[in-house]
């Protein structure tokens, strides 16, 4: 179908449940607004625009929703200024909607409905219909409900409370989702009225116009509940998390990714695998995550803004946090249990960090290990470097940060502290307990014990013998 899609999103009421004073459609569904969800999913449908419609916290909503880019549907924003009903809602679009297209209606706090529904909506519209998307609830309770006539067509909705006992009897019920073509629901929304329970302008009110007009009234029924999910509770809110995470796991399943309990995954942001990852329990995943070909996470795992390469294992109760600089663990590495992996760690071939280690703004090339209780902040590491137990870079002076450049095949005893900026020459060797703060020439054997008033003066560097 060629004819243009234009989306609106209300997003202008306030959870009338909800004990915050944050606007409904800033509650978080994986760490996500509810409406980023439906704007992810607007994207996915190649419309021309997508519309949405603010107003309690308008400048909240505008601004968590900007985008920095320019990729995608053309994104307005238009607000609704006192909030008087659905169509009055929607009614502010449409000054910016253009006669030519087909109108999909979307609500803020719906996020999970998927896509290819929308689209066989759109498809059901055809540019000609008014196309409702509908579900059947054994209990119904709060949903518009669809009306029919004795031949099966869709005649009106009926709100819950204007509608009579046998109409509530009713189980089909209207999500809140429709299709319809622009020039004809923009006419219809000049003759909507105020006259009912609530004094408001239901959108809902578009099907009596339209078999009024004789327009054609179609109803796609769907069978997915959570697809029409809405929150205006906490728990519903719980409720629709756990959803969207059995269906997270399903998708990465379906890939190939072996999930030790589907039920204890949480996914709060984009996830991508490769072949053959094996994820345990209770792990978290955030941001951007890119796991490489045989991956293993173990159990209680936090992860956000990394790449893991190949064949690489993260150990149990291991936490890695790239934020803005990213992480990036190279092949084969092993990591924990109980390390912690910071911004702008990055990390080659075969490393090895172990159990309360903690790793921040640093490189670590091929080979390098740091397998017990150690800092290491703003360094470079050469290849194969050991670097002892309890041994910290202190890399602040209390204005400034500065580097720790650990050249390839030095050991560092335990215990020691590198007080940079400083250089440990290749081969070299650090005795356990010493502080050093002066660069050390390659393949020495440095010895520093004593008060730090002796302001860290130093053994001379003794050559090793040759092997």
């Amino acid at each position: 179908m060629n004819t243009p899609l234009d989306i609106v999103i209300m997003a202008a009421g306030k959870g009338t449940r909800m004990k915050s004073a944050i606007p409904k459609v800033l509650q978080q569904l994986a760490h996500q607004p509810l409406v980023q969800h439906v704007l992810d999913t607007a994207a996915q449908l190649q419309a021309r625009q997508v519309v949405v419609v603010t107003g309690h916290g308008a400048e909240q909503v505008e601004a968590a929703l900007a985008r920095p880019d320019a990729t995608g549907p053309r994104r307005l924003f238009v607000r609704q200024m006192p909030q008087l009903g659905t169509a009055h809602a929607v009614q502010q679009a449409v000054p910016v909607l253009g006669d030519d297209g087909i109108v999909v209606v979307l609500s803020g706090d719906v996020p999970l409905t998927e896509a290819a529904t929308i689209e066989a909506l759109v498809q059901a519209c055809a540019g000609e219909r008014l196309a409702l998307l509908t579900l059947r609830m054994q209990d119904p309770f709060g949903y518009g409900r669809i009306l029919r006539d004795a031949q099966g067509h869709v005649t009106r909705i009926v709100e819950q409370k204007d509608g009579t006992p046998e109409e509530l009897a009713t189980q089909e019920i209207y999500s809140g989702i429709m299709a319809a073509p622009a020039r004809l629901l923009k006419d219809w929304l000049t003759r909507i009225d105020n006259h009912n329970a609530q004094q408001e302008y239901y959108l809902t009110d578009v099907v009596r116009l339209a078999v009024a007009d004789g327009v054609p009234v179609v109803a796609h029924q769907i069978d997915d509940a959570v697809q029409v999910a809405g929150v205006n509770s906490p728990q519903q809110l719980a409720a629709l998390e756990r959803a969207f995470q059995q269906r997270t796991a399903d998708r990465l399943m379906q890939a190939g990714v072996r999930l030790r309990d589907p039920a204890r995954l949480d996914v709060r942001g984009a996830l991508t695998c490769g072949q053959d990852v094996e994820i345990d329990i209770n792990c978290i995943f955030e941001g951007t995550v890119t796991l490489g070909n045989r991956v293993r996470i173990g159990a209680h795992c936090v992860l956000a803004n990394c790449t893991v390469a190949d064949d690489a294992v993260i150990h149990p109760f291991t936490h890695v946090d790239g934020e803005k600089l990213g992480v990036e663990i190279g092949a084969g590495d092993l990591i924990g249990p109980f390390a912690r992996l910071r911004p702008g760690a990055r990390l080659g071939r075969e490393v090895h960090i172990g159990n309360f280690v903690e790793v921040k703004n640093s490189t670590l090339a091929d080979g390098a290990k740091a397998n017990h209780l150690a800092y290491l902040g703003d360094a470079t590491v050469g290849e194969r470097v050991n670097y002892g137990a309890g041994s910290i870079t202190a890399n602040y002076d209390g204005a400034n940060k500065h580097r720790t450049v650990i050249e390839h095949d030095v050991h560092i005893g335990s215990n020691s502290v590198l007080v940079a900026p400083v250089t440990i020459g290749a081969g070299g060797t650090v005795g356990a307990g010493s502080t050093v703060g002066r660069d050390t020439p390659p393949g020495a054997l440095t010895v520093v014990r004593g008060p730090l008033h002796q302001k860290m003066g130093y053994q001379r560097p003794v050559k090793k013998k040759p092997a």
